[in-house]
This record gives structure tokens, C-alpha cells and sequence, in this order.
């Protein structure tokens, strides 16, 4: 495993709810980053924010490591979830709420 394989492997592993994004959580710096975070701050659970613009080496690593071709990318309990798209349809069928729920995450 490489150095930043072995990085977002951490990264996933100890924060329950993690978003490799664009940008921070208060300046997302793209549109989907945007609706991303718009969608997990409805939500009301904590989250860790990764601004993939500041190491390039995440920025591939984290395409590489979820075999996911684009950015933002959502983990929870460690498992991939996907990008803001899929984001958005779990959000509306109410699937994220339970995905939330179901992994022990409740509003902070």
C-alpha cells in the first residue's frame, strides 16, 4: 500500500463521516463540493471535510483508492458511499438519512 494510500485509509477509518472535496466545509470551492456539504449539513451529523485541492497526492490517491473517477466523495464507517449525485438521490428517497441512522449517527 502506498504512503497516500495508507493516508486516506486512516483518514476513512477514523472519522465516522468523512467528504473528500473541493474546498473546506465554510469555502467549498466547486458546485458539486457545494451541494455535498449542503446535503450533510442538513443532515445535522458531524463530518470531517477534506479539501483535496491542498495535496495533490490525495487528490489521485482518492480516485484511485475508491476506483471513483470524481470528486466530492462521501465515506461513512468507512465505506464508500459515492459522489454528490448519489448524494443527492439517497438524500431525497430519505436512503442517507437511514445510512446515517443505521451506522449509529445522529444530528450534533
Amino acid at each position: 500500500m502506498s504512503d497516500t494510500n495508507a493516508r486516506i485509509a486512516d483518514i476513512v477509518t477514523s472519522n465516522d463521516v468523512v467528504l473528500f472535496m473541493k474546498g473546506t466545509p465554510l469555502f467549498p470551492q466547486c458546485g458539486f463540493s457545494s451541494k455535498a456539504v449542503a446535503i450533510l449539513e442538513h443532515l445535522g451529523v458531524p463530518y470531517e471535510g477534506i479539501d483535496v485541492l491542498q495535496d495533490m497526492e490525495v487528490r489521485q490517491g482518492i480516485k484511485a483508492f475508491s476506483d471513483w473517477p470524481t470528486i466530492p466523495q462521501l465515506y461513512v464507517k468507512g465505506e464508500f458511499v459515492g459522489g454528490s449525485d448519489i448524494m443527492m438521490e439517497m438524500y431525497e428517497a430519505g436512503e442517507l438519512q437511514q445510512l446515517m441512522a443505521d451506522s449509529g449517527l445522529t444530528p450534533a
